[in-house]
């Protein structure tokens, strides 16, 4: 989040953030299991809750209480962060997009919110194509972590597009991807990579130094896709990445403000 294209002294309020939401996502993912998760993201829950009250406890609080009061940012994003958050711990099928969408509409839509505010950029337009932007990555992220999520018994495919398609979820379970499952990713990057074109717009209206970001995080996203197609969308022979070099790339040309 906080790249080398970000003014220095915004860099710690990026920080601040980051900090929540890594640590928030870690409760999720790294606890023992859904019930230590929960207690976790419970006790994070009243963490925010106190520290929105005016009264932060701990230093990652502290820090970020410092952050909000600076930039005005509202409670609602971090509230959806952590219900989406619990969610993960209660649910791991979704029947349809729509569904898919809600949660992405928790789970990485409030982060570009909160960016928006540290950019004092948010407005009503502008939210809307950085929605575009972050339920593309959030997509991406999941038809790169096909495996990965399957490891921890998530599925985030929706059941109405393996159905279309002839996937089960035996096919998750095998170590070189089906072809009804290439299919389907294919179809569905073609969705995501729309979705980073809606929202590059955003690029235009936002302040002058947040704007190589809003591109840095949508090219990232599209660059993770052309890896998922140069390895013909076979997500569970190999994990899909961008080399160190083409993420240089991306912030070397972005510098340069040739994307």
């Amino acid at each position: 989040m906080a790249s080398v294209l970000l003014p220095r002294h915004l860099r710690q309020p990026f920080y601040d953030v980051y900090a929540f939401c890594r640590t928030a996502d870690d409760l999720a993912d790294e606890s023992a299991n859904p019930e230590v998760a929960l207690q976790g993201l419970d006790h994070f829950q009243h963490q925010l809750d106190v520290a929105f009250a005016g009264h932060p406890e701990e230093p990652l609080f502290i820090a970020l209480q410092a952050t909000i009061c600076q930039f005005q940012i509202p409670k609602q994003p971090f509230d959806d962060l952590l219900d989406a958050f619990r969610q993960d711990q209660r649910r791991n099928r979704y029947e349809s997009m729509d569904e898919l969408f809600d949660y992405c509409r928790r789970s990485a839509n409030p982060v570009g919110h909160i960016v928006l505010h540290l950019g004092k950029s948010s407005t009503p337009e502008n939210c809307v194509l950085s929605n575009h932007i972050c339920t593309g990555l959030q997509l991406v992220n999941f038809w790169q972590d096909v495996a990965r999520d399957y490891a921890m018994d998530r599925i985030y495919v929706p059941s109405e597009q393996m159905r279309q398609y002839g996937v089960d979820e035996a096919m998750f379970s095998q170590t070189t991807t089906p072809e009804p499952l290439r299919r389907l990713l294919a179809s569905e990057c073609e969705r995501a990579e729309k979705m980073f074109h809606d929202g590059l717009p955003l690029a235009k209206s936002v302040t002058p130094w947040l704007s190589n970001d809003v591109k840095l995080f949508a090219h990232g996203g599209l660059q993770t896709l052309r890896a998922i197609r140069r390895i013909q969308y076979d997500v569970l022979g190999s994990r899909p990445t961008v080399g160190k070099r083409q993420q240089f790339g991306l912030v070397l040309k972005a510098l340069l403000r040739r994307l």
